[in-house]
């Protein structure tokens, strides 16, 4: 363990160069083999001293003596979830742009969480990909340093939060679509529109909404709080949250769910009332994943296009392990309406 003396060295190293692993490994007061594993991602280190040598490389920068090993051929995926078709949409669209520059792609599923727990970010380490897709999760500041330190690019797809300005990413128009939705339903004589969101802290989810409201707002048609219920984007929240609309004194003749799934779950309790859609109830979607052209009747929903979207991040990875400079930071793919079956004007019912 790195005493008191040694650890309080690390205020003395040189500033504004970086640093070589035995540097580092005479501020962190260890052995170069030390210092070696924790650069490579190797887990049997102790975390008192890990956490030194980590701090040392975010201070100050990691400088290789040698030529860099190459990196494997491939591209690692960080998603919050398997289940449903979301996940199979971002890895066949990554899997489109890995074969053809010969990459392989690995998967690490966050079991519905957003944030990669404690030692991710050392097996990637230890994997030495190509680069890294964070797909709508979110790496702390110490995991995206250790990433960065190491010369392993990443790129952020859907990202949950305000994307980091040093980190390319890739989303969609998640305002316009909800305002393309919300103005579907208004054409079709709807004005008590019923709303399932996302996380409040989720960037679509918040931007899906928000262009709902302003959809709202330009028609002139008041916009209801009572009619806007938050969920996490599962078809058990569509099922939960639309027995509450439809318990209202005054309930919505459609509804506009944030993702696909959280739009079957609308199905079920429409079926529960003993209502018809779209005659009693209109639905509109949001991802225009495969399922929604086979569910009766077919989804109107809002296309978003991951495989493109998932293209496109996997292309910035390969740019930037060439160390080229991504044609756009930020890329932003259209969304576009799908109208199915779904949605019609509203019934007289009551």
């Amino acid at each position: 363990m790195t005493s008191a003396s040694e650890a309080a060295s690390i205020d003395d190293a040189p500033r504004g160069e970086s640093l070589t692993i035995a540097q580092i490994a005479r501020l962190a007061g260890v052995s170069i083999a030390t210092v070696s594993k924790v650069v490579n991602g190797r887990i049997d280190v102790a975390p008192e001293t890990r956490e030194v040598v980590e701090e040392l490389i975010r201070r100050h920068g990691y400088r290789r003596q040698k030529r860099p090993a190459k990196p494997a051929p491939l591209i690692e995926i960080v998603l919050h979830e398997l289940q449903g078709l979301y996940g199979i949409e971002v890895i066949n669209g990554v899997n489109r742009v890995a074969r053809e520059h010969r990459l392989a792609v690995v998967v690490s599923e966050l079991e519905g969480h957003h944030t990669p727990g404690r030692g991710w970010v050392e097996d990637v380490l230890a994997r030495r990909p190509t680069g890294v897709i964070s797909v709508f999760s979110y790496l702390t500041e110490e995991q995206r340093t250790q990433l960065s330190s190491r010369g392993i690019p990443l790129v952020l797809l859907d990202p949950t939060g305000e994307p980091a300005h040093e980190f390319p990413s890739v989303g969609a128009t998640n305002w316009n679509g909800g305002l393309t939705a919300t103005r579907h339903l208004l054409d079709l004589g709807h004005r008590r529109i019923g709303v399932i969101t996302g996380p409040e802290h989720i960037l679509s989810s918040r931007a899906r909404l928000d262009g709902h409201r302003a959809a709202m707002d330009l028609a002139g048609v008041p916009a209801d709080p009572e009619l806007v219920r938050v969920g996490d984007f599962q078809i058990a929240d569509g099922l939960r949250l639309t027995r509450e609309l439809l318990r209202l004194e005054d309930p919505p003749t459609a509804v506009f769910a944030s993702n696909d799934g959280e739009a079957i779950g609308v199905y079920q309790a429409a079926a529960e009332a003993g209502l018809r859609i779209p005659e009693d109830l209109s639905v509109v979607g949001f991802d225009d994943l495969p399922m929604t052209e086979w569910t009766i009747p077919p989804l109107t929903t809002v296309r978003q296009p991951l495989h493109d979207m998932a293209a496109a991040a996997a292309e910035m990875v390969v740019a930037l392990a060439r160390g080229e400079t991504p044609a756009q930071h930020r890329v932003e793919l259209a969304t576009e309406l799908i109208v199915r079956g779904s949605t019609a004007g509203p019934s007289a019912r009551g």
